[in-house]
């Protein structure tokens, strides 16, 4: 793909007649952050009213000679050569085109009307806001005359552009080659064959038929190497096991990246960006406590997110499902935050997380009015409403969540003879102090901690 940075995209939206206005308007702006976080400028919209997504081009002729305007093309579905078809092929061909001359007329009467673009306006690429099959992504091409990427493709090539880590390139390469797997047909891939067989007899394998076995081979390379790397997470989690963890999961760009770096003082990226993190960063809350809390970041999630990412980022997401706590956090500014949340809510069921603790965070209240937090207030009584520059708001959502894992801790005295010190570390490490006094034996120390932890030192003064 050419270099973004000064291109501009016109957005392709169709309206079916289970999506109302607001939603349809709520998508596109999402796709407009994405498509800005991507490095294009987006010029201009063409939206329709559809029975269905799934006609050949997507829009009726009226709008694609619109989008035409946009771009520059014919705004005509012209085929680089015919090939023969099966006549129930051309019946149902036939059938189809009459459903889209009829719906053209009454579906694009109360549409946005046509425009003509200025000559900076000229877009060098569509973007659609749903997912085109390979014939529908082929067909809006011819009739553009530009590049054409649907939703899912916009994402892919993001998190392709994000990862940082190993683990994240093997996910992200993972779904892109499960993406275009299924597009080869109508990216290129002759109908010539590779000479086959014994003395080069047979028919042997098509261009198309060899780059989809390649995929294939290296997909499955691809996924022996994410389980080695899986098996690695998995044991850094099983050394974690009696750890307090503590997981920030919500939609891309809450803030959950500016909310770690403000409550563990480390450096981790922030910025205004759709899906500016994708590797999971474990850190302790800073100061550090008594016991030991530690705090992961997460990748965030979007509405529409494809499966095959959701599938490959499992063992990233797995990090939430395995944690003591949950934090949901959520932009509180964004009107559409509640239909964010249930998102985030529907992808971690996906990973089984559904039955972890969990605590609302509503993030970014420095933007918002009295009248505007007061309501907020009144709907969700037990969210933790914060600004992560206040730093009197971190000290709030920092004592509920040490008060969540206290409410479950006991408080009990402990002997510790001088004989025993070597357990002295382990205790101020994994147990909050309450008091202690040494005398000529040994050391009497009070403290509060888990169960676990507890019977765990318990064991070691009785041996």
């Amino acid at each position: 793909m050419s270099k973004p940075s000064q291109s501009n995209a016109v957005l392709v939206a169709i309206r079916t007649p289970r999506v109302t206005a607001e939603e349809l308007d709520s998508s596109l702006q999402e796709l407009t952050r994405l498509v800005n976080t991507l490095g294009y400028r987006v010029v201009g919209r063409v939206t329709q009213k559809r029975s269905s997504d799934q006609y050949a081009a997507v829009l009726g002729q009226g709008k694609l000679a619109e989008l035409a305007l946009w771009t520059g093309g014919s705004g005509k579905i012209e085929s680089a050569f015919e090939r023969p078809k099966h006549k129930a092929a051309s019946k149902r061909e036939a059938a189809a085109s009459d459903v889209t001359d009829e719906s053209d007329d009454e579906d694009e009467s109360d549409d946005s009307p046509e425009v003509s673009p200025g000559p900076d306006e000229q877009a060098q690429i569509v973007i659609v806001d749903c997912d085109l099959s390979p014939s529908q992504l082929k067909n809006l091409e011819r009739a553009a005359g530009v590049p054409v990427l649907d939703r899912t493709g916009v994402i892919i090539e993001i998190f392709s552009r994000h990862a940082r880590t190993r683990a994240a390139r093997l996910q992200v390469e993972i779904a892109r080659l499960n993406y275009l797997a299924p597009r080869l047909r109508e990216t290129g891939g002759g109908s010539e064959r590779q000479g086959g067989g014994v003395g080069g007899k047979g028919a042997g394998e098509t261009s198309l038929e060899l780059d989809k076995r390649r995929i294939r081979d290296r997909t499955k390379e691809l996924r022996a190497e994410l389980a080695a790397i899986g098996d690695e997470h998995q044991t850094r989690r099983a050394r974690r096991e009696h750890e307090l963890t503590v997981a920030l999961v919500g939609y891309t760009n809450a803030g959950k990246s500016s909310l770690m770096r403000a409550m563990t003082g480390s450096e981790v990226l922030v910025a205004d960006k759709l899906f500016a993190t994708l590797d999971t960063t474990i850190r302790p809350l800073y100061p550090e406590t008594r016991p030991k809390v530690l705090l992961s970041d997460t990748v965030g999630f979007i509405k529409k997110l494809p499966h095959d990412l959701v599938a490959s980022f499992k063992s990233t997401l797995d990090e939430a499902a395995s944690a003591s706590l949950l934090l949901f956090v959520v932009d509180a500014s964004d009107p559409s935050f509640r239909s964010q949340l249930e998102v985030t809510r529907k992808v971690l069921a996906e990973v089984g997380a559904t039955d972890v603790p969990s605590l609302l965070v509503l993030n970014k209240r420095d933007r918002l009015g009295p009248d505007e937090l007061t309501a907020l207030k009144a709907e969700y009584p037990d969210a933790v409403l914060l600004s992560t520059r206040n730093k009197e708001d971190l000290q709030a959502l920092r004592e509920r969540i040490m008060g969540y894992f206290e409410s479950d801790m006991i408080d009990e005295e402990l002997r510790i003879p001088f004989t025993a010190q070597g357990v002295v570390a382990e205790i101020r490490a994994r147990m909050r102090i309450l008091s202690e006094e040494y005398d000529a034996e040994g050391l009497t120390i009070r403290v509060r901690s888990t169960p676990e932890n507890l019977a765990a030192i318990k064991r070691k003064l009785a041996r």
